[in-house]
């Protein structure tokens, strides 16, 4: 069957027709509670003496989830591509956290989140420092339901994750340097600029009343427009088109390790989503993370059978992309929809990306472990799905989604470019060949030798 005759089955349009329907009843209902009796449901848990140092615990527990989720980036990496490039893989993701850490604590911070005189564009700012006379302040709940070193390291973890994403699209042909230098510019500088549009409380998109609850535009959208924008401008790897027009499946090496990574970052994403609630509300906790289990679970489910038809096989890789799929499509919405909304927002996340692999493919768009799909698609549905399933105006979504894709996109393209006339970025045909390992760093991941 076509691409086009399944989209254009009857069938395929009732079944949208009906989830745009279920949508708006009560099965698919907005998260609501009654405000007065929410009122005072948190006036006894936030005024708990002990609320604030719980708080403060759980979203440093979620802080280590999400660092877990770049080991689990690292191995879905590693394990969708080939074994004679694993090193150099392993090596830019631990660049990665490391450069993003420490960039997001000289100037990422304070530059999105600059405070007072902000445009709601941008607004530089350097360092962590805080004055003395305001240490205690920011310690307290005066501060926040989180102190103030929290709040910086909880931060620093997203900000390594749009460059971990490009890293898996530009796998086995890039040279390490060029990487390096393209991870600087998005972390350091075009991921804090976008982050303060949304998550400051002065950005023109937050008084626009854009919702994004954990990154499906700030984090994904963003990271995976920039990797479609570096991808372009690279070229496939030799040998995955052929003269004729045709696909040549380049498989990876070690799908045990790839699926071992898809787990991780399913079980770091109770941090991700649960830890930007920002506070141990009972309530919230336990609804945005059934709302995270039960996307993930019909991503994959929702992959499984779209793989079946549009691919015709069981392809585990897809699948292991339909759960990531699920998870970053419900990341924008998961405190704002109740369950079932959820979970049709994850199996239409888990049918876009087996769609948009199929398609990058058929435009020879080579993206070695569908980032560009999960995370660019999925994230710009999962943005848009608010605005269906969740309390958002749906063009305020759009508008929103679109600013990080163009943002995202233009600003990796520019510096992509200048890096490609001058350094370069792309390895010799010989070292491609050889492998990344042993050109770019004279050893092997796997050997022999006992």
């Amino acid at each position: 069957m076509s691409l086009s005759s399944f989209f254009s089955t009857r069938a395929t349009r009732v079944g949208v027709g009906l989830c745009m329907l279920l949508s708006s009843s009560s099965l698919f209902a907005t998260r609501y509670i009654d405000q007065h009796t929410y009122d005072d449901f948190r006036e006894v848990i936030l005024h708990n003496d002990s609320f604030f140092t719980i708080s403060n615990v759980w979203v440093l527990i979620c802080t280590a989830l999400i660092f877990i989720m770049h080991l689990g980036f690292a191995s879905l990496e590693a394990g969708l591509t080939r074994k004679k490039n694993t090193i150099n893989i392993l090596y830019k993701n631990v660049f990665v956290i490391t450069v993003g850490l420490v960039l997001y604590a000289l100037v990422g911070f304070r530059t999105m989140y600059p405070g007072t005189d902000f445009n709601g564009f941008m607004r530089l700012g350097f360092g962590i420092g805080i004055h003395s006379k305001d240490y205690y302040d920011l310690m307290t709940p005066l501060y926040s339901e989180y102190t103030y070193w929290t709040d910086f390291l909880f931060q620093a973890m997203f900000a390594a994750t749009a460059a971990t994403i490009i890293s898996g699209a530009v796998a086995e042909r890039i040279k390490l340097g060029a990487f390096m230098i393209l991870t600087v510019f998005m972390v350091g500088l075009a991921y804090p600029i976008a982050g303060s549009w949304t998550w400051e409380t002065g950005g023109w998109l937050a008084r626009q009343e854009f919702h994004d609850f954990a990154g499906s535009s700030v984090v994904h959208a963003f990271g995976g427009f920039a990797a479609l924008a570096c991808v372009l401008q690279l070229g496939p790897r030799l040998g995955k088109y052929t003269k004729d027009g045709g696909i040549k499946p380049i498989v990876g090496h070690s799908m045990p390790m790839a699926t071992l990574g898809a787990f991780l970052l399913w079980f770091g994403w109770f941090g991700f989503n649960g830890g930007s609630i920002k506070s141990a509300d009972p309530e919230m906790i336990s609804l945005v993370l059934v709302n995270t289990t039960l996307a993930g679970a019909m991503g994959g489910l929702a992959c499984m059978i779209a793989t079946q038809v549009i691919v015709k096989k069981p392809d585990l890789s897809m699948i292991l992309n339909g759960i990531l799929a699920g998870l970053v499509s419900v990341t924008a919405g998961a405190d704002s929809m109740m369950p079932y909304g959820a979970m049709a927002v994850g199996a239409i996340g888990g049918v876009l990306v087996v769609v948009a692999v199929v398609l990058f493919d058929r435009f020879k768009v080579d993206d070695p472990v569908g980032a560009v799909s999960v995370h660019g698609v999925c994230g710009t549905w999962g943005t848009i799905a608010v605005g269906i399933f969740g309390k958002s105006n749906l063009l305020v979504q759009i508008v929103g989604v679109m600013s990080y894709a163009i943002f995202a996109f233009a600003f990796a393209f520019i510096v992509f470019f200048l890096i490609r006339i001058t350094w370069g970025v792309r390895v010799s045909p010989e070292e491609e060949e050889q492998g990344l390992d042993l050109s770019e760093h004279g050893q092997e991941a796997y050997t022999m030798e006992g």
